[in-house]
């Protein structure tokens, strides 16, 4: 089947944003006070239950979806961001009060690199996908003006991004570790409460429970 226009700009554009990215992560590995890392968005379902398969000696147990509670005044999924950091085999999560947006997005880059920075990187090599909250107007003005204040301050950490190819998740690393982390706090017998979801999943991603960022973050 000859490949549509669509489709063979996908395969054009694949393997040569996946060198950008390869050669991105050799370069960050090779000078000191540089670090690179994996960010993306998800949303962890209170009612939905992961796809999970294990032996037992007795009767299986087949996870199904809770039930909605109209009563029920909280939302029926968190939103979340993460950055993964391989070198350094850790997490850095933050919820969002709300939905990922690109306000949202900035506050979230804002905090990794303050974070990052008092740790004495100097520049985050970003790998992420081509979301909306990514690649607006707003973002790419966020991320050229902090490395701006951070080249004239002389002290910082930069940023810089690789997207990925649309509609290429196995390219980012982060990826299965949410499912991991769905499966890892996956509760067959009832319906967990956002505050206990949330402090399940920073106990498995061994980091600590902050406040989300807020939706109407500037």
């Amino acid at each position: 089947m000859p490949l549509t226009g669509g489709s063979r700009h996908s395969q054009l554009c694949c393997p040569r944003k996946k060198r950008r990215r390869d050669r991105l992560i050799r370069l960050a590995r090779g000078r000191p006070g540089w670090a690179f890392g994996f960010a993306d968005e998800v949303w962890f379902s209170r009612l939905a239950q992961p796809t999970l398969h294990a032996w037992t000696s007795g009767r299986p147990l087949r996870l199904a979806m809770h039930a909605a509670d109209r009563d029920d005044p909280e939302a029926k999924a968190l939103a979340c961001y993460g950055l993964w950091l391989p070198e350094r085999e850790r997490m850095l999560l933050r919820f969002v009060a709300g939905r990922p947006v690109s306000a949202v997005t900035c506050s979230f880059l804002a905090w990794v690199a303050e974070r990052l920075a008092a740790e004495g990187v100097r520049v985050l090599a970003l790998v992420w996908d081509n979301a909306a909250w990514h690649v607006s107007r707003a973002v790419r003005a966020w991320i050229g003006g902090h490395n701006r204040r951070v080249k004239a301050a002389g002290s910082g950490c930069r940023l810089l991004v690789c997207r990925l190819p649309s509609k290429s998740p196995w390219l980012n690393p982060i990826e299965p570790k949410w499912m991991h982390g769905k499966r890892a706090v996956a509760e067959p017998a009832r319906k967990l409460a956002g505050p206990e979801l949330q402090r399940r999943l920073c106990d498995h991603y061994r980091c600590p429970l902050l406040p989300p960022l807020a939706q109407q973050a500037a």
